[in-house]
């Protein structure tokens, strides 16, 4: 069957909208990298906000570490009520199941809870908090979400870095011998993919919230930007559905 020809006004749209779509990535191409990463951003942004609403909250959803054996697998235990409340603290390490990412501005607990077979729990991290070297002000456990600006890759290195290696190895000269003396160290800025990639890491090894049936483990983030070696007690707080525990921990 032969097509149907456009109208002139259809055409015409069809027009505007493909160079509607050009001009606006030449304008992101033309932004800074700071800001031209932000507004890369903001389109997937809005281009999520057309999809279901189910799956997105199913995508932003966290999962969880595999529980240990038993709470005894933990540095520490404690019951409430029937449950027992497992706990190690991890510093400013992030383990994930796809290895150890870090943050310099909280301090991770991995925490498992166990009970009674087909146990079922309402999990929240508002349930949560944190006593460090015995001051009476608690750190409230806080969302994955807010731990990612801060994350790093201790295995991830900037391309430029990676090819002085390679230069120094061949004999060439490298980046820091080019450098101006005195020079500040170029800002490194990590690509989208790479923040993307870790982001998802620390989704599925955060705490699942929600109706849950036990054993459920997974990590809890308090803010904090003390150095590790000036952090002498740490206590960890639950108070819940199940009852209250009170966990000591080992710094």
């Amino acid at each position: 069957m032969p097509q149907r020809p456009r109208s002139p006004d259809v055409c015409f749209v069809h027009v505007a909208n493909r160079t509607l779509v050009y001009a606006s990535f030449l304008f992101v191409m033309l932004l800074s990298p700071g800001l031209r990463i932000g507004a890369l951003i903001f389109g997937i942004c809005l281009c999520l906000q057309g999809q279901d609403p189910q799956s997105s909250t199913a995508q932003m959803e966290a999962k969880g570490l595999p529980p240990r054996l038993t709470p005894a697998d933990y540095q520490a235990q404690a019951k409430a009520g029937t449950l027992t409340l497992a706990a190690e603290f991890k510093g400013h390490s992030v383990p994930t199941l796809q290895g150890p990412l870090s943050t310099e501005d909280f301090v991770v607990v991995e925490a498992g809870l166990f009970g009674p077979p087909d146990t079922r729990i309402k999990l929240s991290a508002d349930e949560f908090s944190l006593r460090i070297n015995g001051r009476k002000e608690l750190l409230p456990a806080q969302r994955y979400g807010l731990v990612v600006a801060s994350l790093k890759d201790p295995e991830w290195e900037p391309p430029e870095k990676a090819a002085a290696k390679s230069k120094t190895r061949l004999g060439g000269g490298g980046g820091d011998e080019q450098r101006e003396a005195g020079a500040p160290p170029p800002t490194v800025r990590i690509p989208v993919p790479v923040q993307r990639a870790m982001a998802q890491r620390v989704q599925q090894a955060a705490l699942p919230e929600g109706d849950r049936v036990l054993p459920q483990a997974g990590l809890l983030f308090f803010r904090y930007r003390g150095k590790p070696q000036s952090i002498r007690a740490v206590v960890l707080i639950y108070g819940g559905s199940a009852g209250a525990a009170t966990v000591a921990l080992q710094p």
